[in-house]
């Protein structure tokens, strides 16, 4: 991603890591790589040794490094993008995934936008599926290996001609000519994960501004970031995918409502919205059915909203696990039927999974320290049978929640 306060930079040459990315775009690198696709990285020791005696060891270690980077990223991008693409060791890691990338560039496409200034492009994961929904891209990025790499994978997946690559500060480029801004600041220092938002590159308060000054703007950020720090301009949008939260993404302009929250889960596209959160729900007894909400709308504070729709309750203030006494169907939950409420006793446990035959436990947990796969070897699973067992808080008394799936 990109960083503010940029130096002059290197020329190809006098940086080592872009000589060895210019040598991977030769005929030989590109074989390299092709030889490379699928190899062990458990034989790499014999791969490199083999592979030195025909070509230059430096030209080897970076085949064999940019190897590794297109096999971890073909969980985001897909085997058959990742193996034409490159990457640096950040850009895999904040590379935003194709499926989101996707969601969130057609939003701006089903709103007219056809040309995007993408802030801190890194290497052009976001400036891909602009591009691929028909939008203009100007992709900048502060970092001269990184915006090469975008610049290489624009052209590698047949985009160049919708996505123009520039090494530049961001804080120095004029959006007013894109009809929409994205900004994407790098949430990773020297230390790891940034968790203050001020401590982004750029800060939010830059990005914000930035996407302030624009018809439309969206605006990448991390996903626990507190509510309080999001502005009453800002339609806030949680997004999953498979389950999984993965990122959060502040939308700004005309076609968003401000000051909403929304969870939009992903690969079905089911979008819950709320114009404000809910009073705090109601707490309760532990019924028949026990409800899971996805994690994006956990995040998204729309808890309260399951909670109105089914009629139901939660089992304690601080738990976002939601009780009814009737069945009830949604994408945002996941649901259960409940057969024993227990109070947290590892024995009382092991004695009634043991009474089940219970061979497979699924162990969920909220509110407890244990430990799943600590638990599920103390238990001596044994049998034909599975089971879940929550381990969580009711009341706020620590409880074991044992049933199963719904459906």
């Amino acid at each position: 991603m990109g960083r503010v306060n940029a130096s002059t930079p290197a020329t190809p040459a006098d940086d080592p890591a872009r000589a060895a990315f210019a040598a991977l775009r030769t005929p030989e690198g590109e074989h390299l790589l092709a030889e490379l696709r699928d190899h062990d990285p458990a034989e790499e020791l014999a791969t490199a040794t083999r592979l030195r005696r025909t070509h230059p060891a430096e030209l080897v270690s970076a085949a064999l490094g940019q190897a590794r980077l297109r096999q971890r990223a073909v969980a985001k991008f897909g085997a058959e993008d990742a193996y034409r693409m490159y990457f640096t060791p950040n850009g895999v890691e904040q590379a935003t995934r194709t499926s989101v990338a996707t969601h969130r560039a057609a939003r701006l496409a089903a709103l007219g936008v056809r040309s995007v200034a993408d802030l801190c492009c890194g290497i052009g994961g976001d400036a891909i599926a602009l591009a691929r929904a028909g939008i203009a891209v100007l992709a900048v990025d502060r970092d001269p290996l990184t915006a090469e790499v975008a610049r290489a994978n624009a052209e590698a997946l047949g985009l160049a001609a919708l996505i123009e690559v520039r090494c530049a500060d961001v804080t120095e480029i004029d959006t007013s000519p894109y009809d929409a801004v994205f900004v994407d600041p790098a949430r990773r220092g020297g230390r790891g994960r940034i968790f203050d938002p001020e401590a982004y590159s750029p800060p939010l308060s830059w990005a914000t501004a930035a996407a302030l000054k624009a018809p439309r703007a969206a605006l990448k950020i991390a996903p626990g970031i507190p509510h309080e720090a999001i502005g009453p301009e800002a339609e806030a949008e949680w997004i999953s995918d498979g389950g999984d939260v993965k990122e959060a993404v502040l939308w700004y302009g005309d076609g968003f409502a401000p000051g909403s929250f929304r969870a939009t889960l992903l690969p079905s596209g089911a979008t819950l919205t709320a114009p404000a959160p809910l009073p705090a729900p109601p707490v309760g007894p532990v019924g028949r059915y026990l409800y899971e909400p996805d994690g994006a709308v956990i995040r998204a504070h729309l808890v309260a909203d399951i909670v109105e729709r089914c009629g139901g309750r939660l089992v304690d203030e601080t738990i976002a696990y939601i009780t009814s006494d009737e069945p009830y169907s949604s994408p945002y939950v996941a649901g259960y039927e409940i057969t024993d409420r227990l109070p947290f006793g590892l024995k009382k446990l092991k004695a009634l999974l043991r009474e089940r035959g219970v061979g497979v436990l699924t162990v969920k947990k909220r509110g407890s320290a244990v430990e799943p796969e600590e638990l599920r070897r103390r238990m001596k699973l044994s049998g034909p049978n599975s089971a879940t067992v929550f381990l969580t808080r009711v009341a706020g008394a620590p409880t074991m929640l044992i049933g199963h799936p719904l459906g």
